[in-house]
């Protein structure tokens, strides 16, 4: 009876004997080097390469499972971790960890270490567009640039390209001898389309490092990328459909405070169904005991050789949260460019949202912990804007929501209706706070400040300041600002 069914079945085209699978994709990304539990969204503890091992080994010994990588597990500077033993837990990842996305921290040591680095690992690295003086792709996989596995007799197709963040801010002394970057779009065009047509795929994952904007741009200007594991800008975005494509997109914010965890349905060779989403890597998740004592012998050694980066810069009696940094004012990023417009005397302050990784806890906070809230070295940059310009930057700022390139402000307020900036106003004196707001006007000249990584290097930012009069790289150090206001408890010690 079934085998007649069956026959029916397939002479009347239905699909009721085809078979059903269901592959899993679990996700890291922008690891930074944080192998400590750390303070995140207000509570300290999260996170931690051991918790972090603990679930990836749990879900790779389930069937039909691939572990993958967005990259970034370095971050020269911040945490202390990373200089002192750059990607000595890289190896522990081996027989966990498939496939892994160049990030552009991977570099910042430069090619000679990296090279080092990537000796010890049994998994392979992917970026298409990196390529060597002939064209070929740098990081090749049986010589190709991306990597196809089969799961569970599904045919999974996995690649990564570097968007043109990453490419900007990899500095070029530390690109691979030889190496060069090529459009990551068009590079994406024709891996996707190798994967569909020569590899005949039944579905296509990028595990790329870019921003989330960019991301969304390729999902709908490169047909045929069913998932899309978010990375780069740390954002925690839930599993969602990106609007206007038929693309799945995860990010699972940073650090190991979480991971995605995504099933793909299949009928047959057709995704059906894509569910999942975030899984916090909190208390209530244990530990993997032989990384746990690895990490914290390592970490013990590390305070003993590294002693000033552990010490007390002040006390905060109510925490600075970084809750909505790219969507509004954190309190966090509120504070620091408050103590920065005071420092340079301006009427306003911007900060990108990506200088803000965290937020600082309420009691005692060691110079670790401020690094590792606000871990990128800046210095101020002021310069004069007409109100025509600093609207035009305000809209800009705006027009970034949702996204890295968002803005910290201070000195500034002002409402957004459909979409438009309206009723701008900036403090009426630099250094009297206290006497209020007046509207902008459009002739009205205005000193204000930001950072050198915005004035210089962010996209848009760096266009509309270069319009600006009396742009002035000052010396004042955004570090030394904020360290010098904990120490004397400002503002809210």
């Amino acid at each position: 009876m079934k085998t007649t069914i069956c026959l029916l079945a397939v002479l009347m085209f239905l699909p009721a004997c085809q078979t059903t699978r269901t592959v899993t994709v679990v996700g890291m990304t922008d690891y930074h080097s944080h192998a400590v539990p750390f303070y995140s969204e207000g509570e300290r503890g999260q996170g931690g390469l051991a918790r972090a091992l603990a679930y990836l080994r749990e879900a790779k010994s389930r069937p039909d499972t691939l572990v993958v990588s967005g990259g970034d597990m370095l971050n020269k500077g911040v945490p202390t971790w990373s200089d002192e033993y750059e990607c000595v837990e890289w190896p522990w990842l081996n027989g966990v960890v498939d496939v892994m996305a160049l990030g552009n921290h991977d570099l910042d040591y430069g090619a000679e270490k990296f090279e080092r680095c990537r000796e010890g690992l049994e998994y392979p690295l992917l970026s298409a567009n990196l390529v060597r003086g002939d064209g070929a792709a740098y990081f090749q996989v049986e010589g190709r640039p991306y990597v196809v596995k089969t799961v569970g007799g599904v045919r999974l197709g996995l690649f990564a390209v570097g968007g043109p963040d990453m490419q900007r801010l990899v500095k070029a002394e530390n690109l691979p001898a030889g190496t060069r970057w090529t459009d990551a779009k068009e590079v994406a065009r024709k891996v996707v389309r190798a994967l569909r047509d020569e590899e005949h795929v039944d579905a296509v994952v990028f595990i790329g490092h870019q921003l989330s904007e960019d991301d969304e741009a390729l999902a709908r200007e490169v047909p045929g990328i069913d998932l899309i594991m978010g990375s780069h800008s740390h954002q925690k975005v839930e599993l969602r459909v990106l609007p206007g494509t038929r693309t799945y997109y995860v990010s699972p914010y940073q650090y190991l405070a979480y991971l995605a965890e995504v099933r793909m349905h299949f009928r047959g060779k057709k995704l059906e169904r894509v569910e999942g989403g975030l899984v916090k890597l909190d208390g209530t998740k244990k530990e993997d005991a032989e990384t746990a004592a690895k990490v914290a012998e390592l970490q013990r050694v590390l305070v003993a050789k590294r002693p000033e980066r552990f010490e007390v810069l002040g006390r905060l009696t109510k925490p600075l949260s970084d809750e909505g940094v790219s969507t509004g004012a954190a309190e966090v990023g509120t504070w620091a460019t408050e103590v920065w417009r005071r420092a340079a005397g301006v009427r306003a302050f911007f900060a990108t949202s990506a200088g803000f990784r965290a937020g600082l806890p309420a009691g005692e906070v060691t110079v670790e912990d401020f690094y590792g809230a606000i871990p990128y070295r800046n210095v101020v940059v002021t310069a004069e804007l007409t109100g025509e310009q600093l609207l035009e930057w305000v809209s800009l700022i705006e027009s970034k929501k949702g996204t890295d390139g968002y803005s910290q402000r201070s000195g500034v307020r002002y409402e957004v209706k459909d979409g438009r900036v309206e009723g701008l106003e900036v403090l009426k004196d630099a250094s009297e706070p206290g006497e209020g707001y007046e509207r902008v006007k459009p002739e009205g000249v205005y000193r204000v400040g930001t950072t050198d990584f915005q004035a210089y290097v962010a996209a848009g930012y760096k266009e509309a300041l270069s319009k600006a009069r009396q742009v002035e790289r000052t010396g004042l150090d955004v570090h030394e600002l904020l360290k010098e206001a904990l120490r004397k408890g400002s503002p809210r010690g």
